[in-house]
């Protein structure tokens, strides 16, 4: 029985921002007018490819991940991602590809597809210098990976956003709500994951911990160097830390 997935929408090209560290650019549809942006970031080690918030692609996308290796992980990383949308595309990719879903426990799925490998901090993930960092107080499952090269780099789902703009990819509607609800912040913390998941302060003292330069963001641009120094400030301001 073939499985009926959601269609691509609109993407730009997938970015090398880091060696075999990429990051495209989606979107999806939230409801009637209202459309905002995601990412997708794509992780090789050899000709393994791990997709992290995954974005279904149209076919020339496809092409272009085909071209950088084999899809053989998809990592879901937070629990509230999106909302009604958390784990959108996940089936598509780990039907397509036959690959393994990293998922930490709590988390569900869409199209029965289930976790095959836990997410963790002890797991050993399919890089060998990449780790994961659990809010531990959060209500609905959420984490970090951390890159451990070039000085760090951090990769959020929903919890550490950098929407500097309203970007291509957010209708116009989206753009204003978006701006009135506070998601169009540099170096923030997810607005609507903050209030819903409602993560204990200690648990950014522990993000502050972490030997990072840089966030690769599942919304918003990425920040290259001075991610940390940022979220510094972001968080002294909402914590006094």
């Amino acid at each position: 029985m073939n499985k009926i997935y959601p269609a691509a929408t609109e993407h730009g090209e997938i970015k090398e921002i880091f060696q075999d560290v990429f990051l495209v650019t989606g979107s999806v549809v939230m409801a009637p007018g209202i459309q905002l942006s995601r990412n997708m970031i794509i992780l090789r080690e050899g000709k393994s490819l791990t997709l992290v918030s995954s974005v279904r692609l149209n076919e020339q996308g496809l092409q272009a991940i085909d071209a950088l290796g084999k899809v053989e992980h998809v990592i879901k990383l937070g629990a509230y991602h999106l909302g009604v949308h958390n784990g959108l595309d996940d089936p598509f990719y780990v039907q397509r590809y036959k690959a393994r879903l990293w998922a930490m426990p709590g988390m569900q799925h869409k199209q029965e597809i289930q976790t095959t490998d836990v997410l963790a901090p002890q797991a050993k993930l399919p890089l060998k210098d990449l780790v994961m960092f659990k809010f531990d107080s959060s209500k609905l499952p959420e984490g970090l990976l951390l890159i451990k090269r070039a000085g760090g780099i951090l990769i959020a789902c929903d919890s550490l956003q950098n929407w500097v703009v309203a970007d291509k990819f957010f209708s116009e509607k989206a753009a204003l709500n978006m701006q009135k609800s506070g998601f169009i912040r540099a170096a923030n913390i997810g607005p609507q994951w903050y209030k819903v998941c409602e993560p204990q302060a200690a648990e950014f003292a522990r993000v502050m911990q972490l030997p990072f330069s840089h966030l690769l963001p599942s919304h918003g641009t990425p920040i290259l160097n001075t991610a940390k120094q940022q979220f510094a400030v972001t968080f002294k301001e909402m914590f006094g830390l």
